[in-house]
């Protein structure tokens, strides 16, 4: 399924224009804090209004501004995972992913959310607050949230971010696997180089509010040179970008 954006938006001085497509794989969009990566993502799930844009996922139109078409967010059929995972502390696990479930029946309701809790190894932990669980399981359960509606579309906001290395290092793996299962565009936000490298099947890198390099890790990472210099255009962004 082919998924496409092509977006505008102004907003307290930050401009942001830009355009790209991806398939069923997982696009990693990469760049320096304020380039208006998490921004993209609010604006494909349908939280904030660009001034201008279209996007389509396969055939159905999500936005095209031209058109007057802005599908609002709870017909969009995205699954959606921040950074800090927006967890309801005073709800169950169980209930913090049925409210994911909008739209399906109360039958298929109970049946996928007993699939998903197998799925996702949450088995025993369906009354339990977020207070009362890992963080590793957390993440799990804002996962299974996130795709109990089977969505078309996975949107990914550095949920790693705040996980110790050992962790991470476990939900990339936890990510590989739900990839396997669902052959749906993934979208994941980070300014991880190493998580970059490993998850992504295609990089998009953005600074300042525009997307400005796109290509596999290892075409973005490894092969780009800039002229004689035996430095890769990427590392040389990075350096002036202050990531080393």
């Amino acid at each position: 399924m082919d998924f496409k954006v092509t977006v505008e938006k102004k907003i307290k001085g930050f401009y942001l224009d830009i355009s790209w497509e991806v398939g069923d794989e997982l696009a990693v969009i990469f760049g320096p804090s304020g380039a208006g990566k998490s921004l993209t993502l609010q604006l494909i799930a349908g939280h904030m209004k660009p001034d201008k844009g279209c996007i389509t996922l396969g055939d159905t139109v999500l936005l095209d501004t031209s058109a007057g078409t802005c599908l609002p967010p709870q017909k969009r059929c995205i699954g959606y995972v921040f950074q800090d995972l927006a967890l309801f502390p005073h709800m169950t696990v169980e209930k913090n992913i049925l409210y994911g479930a909008t739209g399906i029946s109360p039958q298929d309701r109970q049946r996928r959310m007993l699939d998903i809790m197998n799925l996702f190894h949450l088995e025993g932990l369906e009354h339990k607050l977020p207070c009362e669980i890992s963080g590793g399981q957390k993440q799990r359960v804002a996962f299974a949230r996130a795709l109990i509606r089977q969505p078309d579309l996975l949107l990914l906001d550095e949920p790693f971010s705040a996980l110790d290395q050992h962790l991470r290092a476990e939900m990339r793996d936890f990510l590989r696997d739900i990839r396997k299962l669902y052959r749906i565009p993934v979208v994941l936000v980070t300014h991880d180089v190493f998580e970059a490298y490993c998850l992504a099947d295609r990089v998009i890198v953005y600074d300042d509010g525009k997307n400005v390099d796109m290509g596999t890790p290892h075409e973005i990472f490894n092969e780009q040179t800039m002229g004689d210099c035996e430095t890769p255009l990427f590392f040389s962004y990075m350096m002036q970008k202050g990531f080393f």
